[in-house]
C-alpha cells in the first residue's frame, strides 16, 4: 500500500490547524454562561482579555487556557503525523492564529491570536516564548495595557528565536508572520493607545460591558 505524500499530509495538518484556531471558545463560554454574544460587548473580541473584562475573571482564565491548548494542539499533531517536520510545524502555528483570527465559525471573524501564539511557540521555541512573556508581563506591570504588553512581546519574539533558539528556517518564518499577524491584528488597539482611550487592565475583570472607544 502507498503511502500518503507527505506535502499531502503537511496540507492535512495544516488544514486541520486552521480548524482547530477556528473553534470560538470565548464566543461559546460567554455564550453559555450568560446567553451573551461577546462580540457585542467591551472591544467586540472573541478573546480572553475581553471576556475578562467583560463577564469576570474565571471566565476568562478559562478562555485564556483553551485558547492556549488550541495552538499547542495543532502544533502536536502537525508534529505527530510528520516525524516533527519544521515545514510541517511552522505551517500549523501558522494556520491555528489564523483560524483563531479568522475562524470559520463566525464568518471569518476572531480574536487576536496572541493565546494560541503562546500554544503554539510553547511547543516550537520555549526560550524565546519565555523571555517575550517576561517582556509582556514587564510592559503590562508598567503601562497596565494588555495590548500594548502583546504588541512589544510580539516584536521582541522573533529575535529572541534567532538568538536563543538557532532554529531551522521555517520556524523563524512562523516566529516572524507570528509577529506581523499579532501586530496587524492589534491595529485598532494602537489607535485607542495613541489617542490615551485604551482601557486599562484590572484583576477583578468583568466591568466593562459597553463597547470600548
Amino acid at each position: 500500500m502507498k503511502l500518503a505524500s507527505p506535502y499531502f499530509v503537511i496540507a492535512i495538518t495544516t488544514c486541520l490547524a486552521y480548524v482547530i484556531g477556528g473553534l470560538p471558545f470565548g464566543y461559546l463560554i460567554v455564550h453559555l454562561s450568560s446567553g451573551k454574544d461577546v462580540r457585542t460587548m467591551g472591544s467586540g473580541n472573541i478573546g480572553a482579555t475581553n471576556v475578562h473584562r467583560t463577564v469576570g475573571r474565571r471566565a476568562g482564565l478559562i478562555v485564556l487556557l483553551l485558547d492556549i491548548v488550541k495552538g499547542l494542539c495543532a502544533v502536536w499533531i502537525a508534529a505527530s503525523f510528520t516525524n516533527g517536520d519544521p515545514l510541517a510545524l511552522s505551517l500549523a502555528a501558522g494556520a491555528v492564529m489564523l483560524g483563531h483570527c479568522y475562524s470559520v465559525f463566525l464568518r471569518f471573524k476572531g480574536g487576536k491570536a496572541v493565546a494560541c501564539f503562546i500554544g503554539a511557540f510553547v511547543y516550537l521555541a520555549p526560550l524565546a516564548l519565555s523571555i517575550s512573556l517576561l517582556v509582556f508581563l514587564l510592559v503590562v506591570a508598567i503601562s497596565r495595557y494588555i495590548s500594548l504588553g502583546s504588541i512589544i512581546a510580539a516584536l521582541v519574539f522573533p529575535f529572541a528565536v534567532w538568538r536563543v533558539e538557532h532554529p531551522a528556517p521555517p520556524i523563524l518564518l512562523a516566529s516572524m508572520f507570528a509577529t506581523l499577524l499579532i501586530v496587524y491584528r492589534h491595529k485598532p488597539n494602537i489607535l485607542r493607545l495613541v489617542n490615551g482611550e485604551e482601557a486599562v487592565f484590572s484583576m477583578k475583570g468583568g466591568s466593562l460591558k459597553r463597547d470600548s472607544p
